[in-house]
């Protein structure tokens, strides 16, 4: 087998709590223009249109298109359907920008430090180079570099995704990259390109919604509680 010279991360979920981070936003929106709305609904359903607003992508009915330039789609529809007005474009900039100032889980940033020591570590992530630097800046995240969609304009679980890591990281050994997800079917489209893969837990990412995800499905690489189980299995 290859020795493991670069891990790989998927971001959202993964890394950092996308959804308590839209929550608080939504509410100091609101406070601030006193707009009462259902936020943790609200952030759900942004959430929730993630995935179809990328498939409108991949499948050719919208040219390619930046993960920034869907969530606000997203949000100018979602501002719609809840009612919600008043705001001016300054006010919906900066609710977009949650997606740049999302929160580590508490084990992320330590974890990471860890295996940082040992290895390259880098995201691999359906946001953009600038989103997941910013994101990196507002949180302490010790990336060694950031891999994302916009470099070759294809949105996992795209091939050209797994590929790109392969070939930035790896030297185009395939076996040299590992894949860190909490979302099986991630991990299990990167083995399928050869990478070696790890499980994370986040149980509650989608908070009391969450439907899938709960555990490893797959026979995986390593299967960890999390970044500091993964680092000490990693022996970092």
């Amino acid at each position: 087998m290859s020795e493991i010279k670069a891990l790989v991360h998927d971001v959202f979920g993964t890394v950092v709590d996308w959804r308590s981070a839209v929550i608080a936003d939504g509410q100091a929106l609101g406070a601030r223009k006193g707009i009462a709305a259902d936020w943790e609904r609200f952030a759900d359903e942004w959430r929730g249109a993630y995935a179809p607003s990328m498939n409108r992508v991949r499948s050719g009915e919208l040219p390619w298109t930046n993960l920034d330039k869907l969530h606000r789609m997203a949000l100018d529809t979602l501002l719609d359907k809840f009612g919600i007005t008043g705001l001016d474009e300054a006010d919906k900039e900066w609710f977009n920008q949650t997606w740049h100032r999302l929160k580590p889980w508490p084990d992320s940033v330590p974890g990471l430090t860890r295996i940082k020591r040992k290895y390259i570590i880098a995201t691999l992530s359906n946001g953009t180079v600038r989103l997941l630097t910013d994101m990196a800046k507002h949180c302490g995240l010790p990336w060694d570099t950031v891999l994302g969609s916009d470099l070759v304009e294809h949105y996992k679980p795209d091939a050209e995704m797994y590929r790109a890591a392969i070939h930035f990281l790896g030297n185009d050994d395939p076996g040299s990259v590992m894949m860190v997800a909490a979302h099986n079917n991630d991990l299990v489209r990167a083995a399928s390109h050869g990478m070696k893969t790890a499980y994370i837990a986040r149980p509650y990412e989608h908070g009391a919604n969450q439907t899938r995800d709960f555990k490893a499905e797959h026979d995986f690489t390593h299967v960890a509680a999390g970044f500091e189980d993964l680092a000490t299995q990693l022996g970092c």
